[in-house]
């Protein structure tokens, strides 16, 4: 065991993943041993098998053609913003401060970075905490992969993949992103290639991941899926082979090819590229608060979960929504007066009913605008085929033109493109009673995974303006076409290749020899095949989560875990109480686990969850009441919330990251 020279035992604290949340976790043990008088030397172990501080997704040697979807000046990895001080946890720039003063040529405001960029912020912050730390304090980097993690009579042992074995007192999973076996239509794609060695399929994963150098120039390759990671894969094989974006004299983006490029036929379930961000007009210091989706209201109408997504949830979400719809067209039409006349007259009492915003917009004069439809936004393409892909071409092209003007508007000029953002802005408020089977096992599993989750997803989580701008220049110059709505591929023991189409668009087959998925795959537990999950699943130290309320049973696939502080519950049912798990593993268990950061100056979710196992981690060294391995007393939100510092005093809705 580890001493100082003082003689005292080390307490060793372990971090077992380095990206954004494992990093906020360690900001928050050393804000916290900053304020502290010393109590005794700690160790802090932050480990990761790819880059120590921002993990394998945010590295900072991945090509920088790979883009965030969120704007530089709303994300921050310190939980306090600078002061008359050296950056160190708990006081620290935001990632648009620091991009802003390290980087000449930084773009200016409201600008999205790549990931790398982000990668070196977070290392930027990882060197903040570690030099700020008090005397009593160590951080050690260690860049490896662990591989099992058992419990020993003095606290537990962690084994890394060179054999090393590391002691210590508690131990942080933020182990973020797997990479589950292949099944279903993945498994029989990847099967059909295995024994064809002209063919090549790709799972599901980070872009920068993928071995997409391995496509040669020429390739026909086809594409599942169109959201985020289709745009990064669309680069890498366009930015990434030599080609070139310009705007021509009329104002419209153009490619020019460098020659190295693969030729992409790609689709999804819609058929429609993910829509764009709407250019950013708000202030990251003033996030949205809801008038009618809020917690209280939806309470006073449920008193008790579980609570059914469709009826006691949506319609209020859905109110929110139209709102903030019609009330910006009105705020264009007629000014800012006449918006808050319709606010304040559905701003209801508690106990009053759901409001009829589309009747209250017409008495306002605005009525004629089209209804919120989520569906028909999510799913434009849903009733219709087409007589050829020329045909779905012109639509989809209008449909992208369309999303394009409205973006540019902005999403606080624009209604669809500000109403939509409702969606990213209330997740803070979805989340309290989706979280711990708040709702119950059928609506959980179809209501809210099966209908709400993929239409947010796509209609909130959207790339920045230019992504869509470089699809549309690339379908033009012939080197991209869309399949169509409801996308399948299949391989074809006829021609020994693999068949692109869609079933609406006449004509649309075409053979490729290169499939790459282009998904990122859904967190389950049960499907991990990490040496480390394997381990934790055998033992039943981790198991997935279960909503049991009623007849019909859902297991999530997500790590079954406590409240705050969030230890592991095993398989006899008893929390593991010196471990804690965080993120992506728990995700089912919890909703939206994969946001990547926090609002600068603002504790979130991502801030009081770290904070949380950083009090309780701290708590348990000797000496302290209830210390020991496998000890200690579980405390609620509140509880943690108040010993935070006075500016973690409002919990605040946050979606930075994807």
């Amino acid at each position: 065991m580890t001493t100082r020279p003082s003689g005292a035992p080390a307490h060793r604290i372990a971090v077992v993943g380095s990206g954004p949340r494992g990093l906020m976790v360690a900001e928050r043990l050393a804000a916290r041993l900053a304020e502290e008088a010393p109590a005794g030397p700690v160790e802090l172990y932050l480990i990761d098998e790819v880059e120590v501080g921002c993990g394998r997704v945010w590295r900072s040697d991945q090509p920088e053609w790979f883009m965030m979807n969120t704007v530089a000046d709303e994300i921050s990895a310190f939980s306090g913003t600078p002061d008359s001080g050296p950056a160190r946890a708990g006081a620290g720039p935001s990632f648009g401060q620091w991009w802003s003063a390290s980087d000449p040529d930084h773009p200016g405001p409201n600008s999205y970075a790549p990931r790398a960029v982000y990668g070196r912020y977070l290392r930027f912050v990882l060197d903040a905490v570690e030099g700020g730390l008090p005397a009593h304090a160590r951080l050690h980097r260690v860049t490896a992969a662990v591989q099992d993690l058992e419990r020993t009579a003095a606290g537990y042992r962690l084994t890394l993949a060179d054999g090393t074995r590391l002691p210590v007192d508690r131990v942080v999973l933020t182990t973020g992103h797997a990479r589950p076996a292949a099944a279903g239509e993945q498994r029989a794609l990847a099967e059909f290639a295995s024994d064809r060695p002209h063919l090549r399929y790709i799972r599901g994963d980070s872009a920068a991941d993928m071995p997409l150098e391995a496509v040669p120039a020429g390739a026909e390759v086809g594409i599942l899926g169109l959201g985020l990671s289709f745009y990064d894969v669309m680069a890498a094989f366009t930015i990434g082979r030599g080609g070139r974006f310009v705007t021509d004299d009329a104002g419209v983006l153009r490619y020019v090819p460098s020659g190295r490029e693969p030729f992409m036929v790609a689709g999804s379930r819609s058929g429609m590229l993910l829509p764009a961000r709407g250019r950013n007009q708000k202030s990251a210091l003033n996030p949205y608060r809801p008038v009618l989706f809020t917690p209280e209201r939806i309470r006073h109408h449920r008193p008790k979960a579980p609570y059914d997504f469709a009826s006691d949830v949506l319609p209020w979400l859905l109110a929110e929504v139209e709102l903030v719809y019609y009330g910006t067209e009105l705020r264009q039409r007629s000014g800012e007066q006449a918006a808050a006349a319709l606010t304040a007259e559905l701003a209801v009492a508690l106990d009053a009913p759901l409001p009829d915003v589309a009747a209250a917009a017409a008495r306002h004069g605005v009525g004629d605008l089209p209804r919120m439809d989520l569906d028909r936004l999510a799913r434009p393409f849903e009733r219709r085929t087409f007589a050829d892909p020329h045909a779905f071409e012109e639509a989809l092209t209008a449909a992208v033109r369309e999303d394009l003007e409205h973006a540019e508007r902005g999403n606080v000029d624009s209604p669809l493109k500000a109403a939509l953002d409702v969606l990213r802005d209330t997740r803070w408020v979805i989340r309290q009673f989706v979280d711990f089977s708040g709702l119950n096992p059928a609506s959980h599993r179809s209501d809210f995974l099966g209908w709400y989750v993929p239409r947010s997803s796509f209609l909130a989580a959207g790339p920045p303006r230019v992504r869509l701008q470089q699809a549309s220049a690339l379908i033009a110059r012939g080197l991209l076409r869309i399949a169509g709505p409801d996308t399948r591929i299949v391989g074809d023991e006829a021609t020994g290749r693999f068949l692109v189409s869609s079933p609406r668009v006449a004509g649309s087959e075409v053979a490729v020899d290169h499939v790459i998925d282009a998904r990122i795959p859904n967190p389950d537990v049960r499907l991990d095949p990490a040496p480390l999950t394997s381990r934790l699943r055998e033992r039943g130290v981790w198991t997935s989560y279960v909503n049991r309320h009623g007849a019909q049973a859902f297991d999530t696939g997500g790590v079954a875990v406590t409240g705050s502080p969030y230890h592991p519950v095993g398989a006899d049912g008893r929390p593991e109480e010196g471990l804690y798990v965080l993120g992506i593993p728990t995700e089912h268990t919890r909703w939206f686990t994969q946001v990547g950061s926090s609002r600068p100056g603002l504790w979130s979710d991502f801030v009081h969850d770290a904070d949380a196992i950083a009090v309780h981690a701290l708590a348990a060294r000797a000496g302290n009441a209830d210390a020991g391995a496998g000890a200690g007393s579980e405390q609620t939100p509140a509880q943690v919330s108040a010993q935070a510092p006075a500016q973690a005093s409002a919990l605040v809705g946050t979606s930075a990251g994807r």
